[in-house]
């Protein structure tokens, strides 16, 4: 059984700012533009999504404690 995997992936033209990418090169000390890129749009992904599950916050006024383990 053979098992065919199609990985796609987008190139996508952009103008950024050198001062940005410099600033996040310094910063983060990833050396390659792309790497910045991609940390900086999952960085966006996870604030964004951080944001929207702490305005979900108290918002199921019925719903029962989860039970936790005790360590």
């Amino acid at each position: 059984m053979y098992i065919y995997a199609i990985i796609i992936c987008m190139r996508t033209t952009l103008i950024l700012k050198d001062e940005l990418i410099q600033k996040a090169k310094e910063l983060t000390g990833i050396k390659e533009k792309t790497a910045v890129v991609h940390a900086a749009l999952e960085a966006l992904i996870e604030k964004h999504s951080r944001e929207r599950l702490r305005k979900l916050a108290g918002t199921q006024k019925k719903l029962q404690p989860i039970p936790r383990r005790n360590s």
